[in-house]
């Protein structure tokens, strides 16, 4: 089964690559990430997964678009639901892409995080997939989150310290100051 794998950056796609190999599934990584910032942020997460993926020998497709304006946009005024139109946007540019490319089926390295919002993912995930004709590969990938950040380290890859948008490192931030 060849899977085009939504990819947010390389650590998350560690465990999860690994995990869809053993199991006899092809994934080949899919990069679409309007949502990261600043733009220096986006460009090391995507020569890191680059870098990554032609050492494990996985193809990747770009959709090479730093989309902070439009990632704005889409979640103005609602910032509280920004995590959804985030995974939304995502989730929905997969799915055309596998099915304009002939994937048997699209999924995201998103499903690792025990940060993320599994659930709403899951969800998202399901809808574009049937909006489009092509298969969401559902898989619970958290239990494999420590040991994917592991080997990540191990590899010298980079290592980022929140999801990618400028209201998650805004909390970071907030965290560190309160001393959380």
């Amino acid at each position: 089964m060849n899977v085009l794998l939504h990819t947010c950056c390389a650590p998350c796609s560690v465990a999860c690559v690994s995990t869809l190999r053993e199991e006899g599934i092809s994934p080949t990584a899919f990069w679409y990430n309007p949502n990261i910032h600043p733009l220096k942020e986006y460009r090391a997460r995507k020569q890191t997964l680059i870098e990554y993926a032609a050492s494990i020998r996985m193809k990747v497709i770009m959709e090479d678009e730093y989309g902070l304006r439009d990632f704005i946009r889409g979640i103005y005024p609602n910032f509280e639901n920004r995590c959804g139109y985030c995974y939304g946007v995502r989730l929905e540019a997969a799915a055309a892409r596998a099915k304009e490319r002939g994937f048997d089926a699209f999924s995201t390295t998103l499903l690792i995080s025990p940060y993320q919002k599994h659930e709403q993912i899951r969800k998202i995930g399901e809808e574009m997939g049937k909006k489009y004709g092509v298969p969401f590969l559902y898989r619970d990938f958290r239990p494999y989150f420590r040991e994917g950040q592991d080997r990540a380290r191990e590899l010298g890859l980079y290592m980022q310290k929140y999801c990618g948008c400028v209201f998650s490192e805004e909390e970071r931030y907030a965290k560190k100051k309160r001393g959380d």
